[in-house]
């Protein structure tokens, strides 16, 4: 059950890439709307059926919450303006590089992941830099987009592990919840600091802000936060990496975009790596099954 929650997850974070691209706002109002739009969308569900949860979360337990919503905005706020500063390429295959940091944090907590773990990791990321190639420029302006997305994917890392602790406890909604709103108030005051343009937009604009956000928000990223606690941060962000060849597929059946020949390998290389990462993984201790959403 969890591991076909997944795959909607990343069907939902595919659509990512190509609807931003396609959506005429600046990447920080995209960020900030998807996350808004995400709490405005949940708070009546949190405050009716969880209310009780909220107000009886621990205080290290909301610190940690919020602290993995201030590493969701970081990881927005830096990968998104990327885009428009190196190749997508370059972007792309730096960002995903968040479970090689989460593999390495897990060892740095005392953690040890199997052996099958580093080389499902090592050959996931290779099938991702197979798709996107290795195409870093020297040019100062590519140098720092390239920075950016590794800041990113260095963020994302610890956005997993960090959700996946506080996911030991408390409900999806209410991690959620506290995740999303930390990251919107704090992408909210990056677009007033740098004065970037947060409405005015068409209604085509809102409407692919809505459709990014149910997608790529709603059931991507929140069904990552509802499995991570089952499956472990290992495997979930390296799952992440099926992003790169799901937003291909997508392109090529929405946009008429053709994928590269190397896009099908490409993806079977990430599944063998990923179907390793979950062999090692399952060596860890099991964890008790999901009582509430």
């Amino acid at each position: 059950m969890e591991l076909l929650l997944l795959a909607v997850a990343i069907a939902g974070v595919s659509l990512s890439a190509p609807l931003i691209a396609a959506t005429a706002a600046p990447a920080l109002a995209i960020a900030f709307w998807r996350n808004a739009m995400a709490v405005g969308a949940l708070t009546p569900f949190a405050l009716w059926r969880h209310r009780a949860e909220l107000r009886g979360v621990g205080r290290r337990t909301a610190l940690l919450a919020v602290a993995a919503g201030a590493l969701l905005a970081v990881h927005f706020g830096v990968w998104l303006p990327s885009l428009r500063m190196t190749s997508v390429a370059s972007s792309t295959a730096l960002v995903t590089t968040t479970p090689i940091w989460t593999t390495l944090l897990l060892s740095l907590r005392g953690h040890r992941p199997p052996a099958l773990v580093w080389a499902g990791t090592a050959l996931a990321f290779l099938g991702v830099l197979m798709l996107t190639g290795v195409d870093l420029s020297l040019s100062p302006r590519a140098l720092a987009g390239d920075a950016l997305a590794l800041a990113g994917g260095m963020a994302g890392a610890g956005y997993v592990l960090l959700g996946a602790e506080v996911r030991r406890t408390v409900s999806t909604v209410t991690y959620t919840y506290l995740c999303y709103a930390t990251t919107t108030v704090l992408l909210l005051a990056a677009c007033l600091i740098g004065g970037v343009r947060l409405g005015g937009h068409s209604g085509e604009t809102w409407l692919k802000l809505v459709l990014l956000t149910v997608a790529a928000q709603l059931l991507g990223h929140s069904l990552m936060n509802r499995v991570v606690k089952g499956l472990g941060p290992s495997v979930t962000s390296t799952a992440i990496l099926l992003e790169t060849p799901g937003a291909a597929l997508i392109a090529a059946l929405w946009l008429d975009q053709r994928p590269p020949a190397v896009a099908y390998p490409a993806l079977a290389v990430i599944m063998a790596g990923l179907a390793l990462v979950i062999l090692g993984d399952r060596k860890r201790k099991p964890v008790p099954p999901e009582t509430g959403v």
